[in-house]
């Protein structure tokens, strides 16, 4: 009976969050996400970011509207581990940028989804409509409604594809899907 309470009471997820001075009503961010530097975090409404994610957003994070984070992700804007091997020690003291600092911005598209146990890194752009394969590891630019798999992540496929079927079998979802798959108000 304790762990069924702490489970509700601790991991319960909420509507509503706030990004740059506006509400975000039909935003979730699950409590058991850990965001550092949430000032440098942009979110746009009716993002889902489910349990045990990791945002480190201090070169800015970038989630548009309809945004799909599972569980376990991590999404990092920097990475040092280069430069604390170049400077050991003296890495403590060194200014940034060090040598072989990593940093830029991580930008993830309209209603896209970020599948489980994956690793966005410093400087990805993904476009809307994406799909990230459980697993994968992402870095860099890649194209609308891209299907990335794989450590790297590769371009595996278009979206665009099942979208179609599911839209033949649910024609009353195309107005919708064709408002925002267009650009309409992005």
């Amino acid at each position: 009976m304790q762990r069924a309470l702490v489970r509700v009471l601790l991991h319960r997820m909420v509507f509503g969050e706030s990004s740059g001075g506006h509400a975000r009503p039909h935003t979730r961010i699950s409590p058991s996400t850990c965001i550092e530097h949430k000032d440098s975090l942009y979110l746009a409404d009716h993002v889902y970011i489910g349990p045990f994610n990791f945002l480190e957003a201090s070169g800015g994070i970038t989630l548009e509207e309809g945004v799909q984070i599972t569980s376990h992700c991590s999404i990092v804007t920097h990475s040092s581990h280069r430069s604390m091997r170049l400077l050991g020690r003296a890495y403590v003291q060194a200014a940034t940028p060090c040598p072989g600092w990593i940093t830029g911005p991580v930008n993830v598209g309209a209603y896209s989804f970020i599948g489980p146990h994956s690793v966005i890194e410093a400087g990805t752009r993904l476009r809307r409509g994406t799909l990230v394969c459980a697993g994968s590891v992402v870095r860099g630019e890649f194209p609308e409604f891209a299907v990335l798999r794989g450590n790297p992540a590769r371009l595996v496929g278009d979206t665009r594809g099942t979208d179609a079927a599911l839209l033949q079998a649910h024609p009353e979802a195309r107005s919708h899907y064709e408002g925002w798959a267009r650009g309409a108000g992005h």
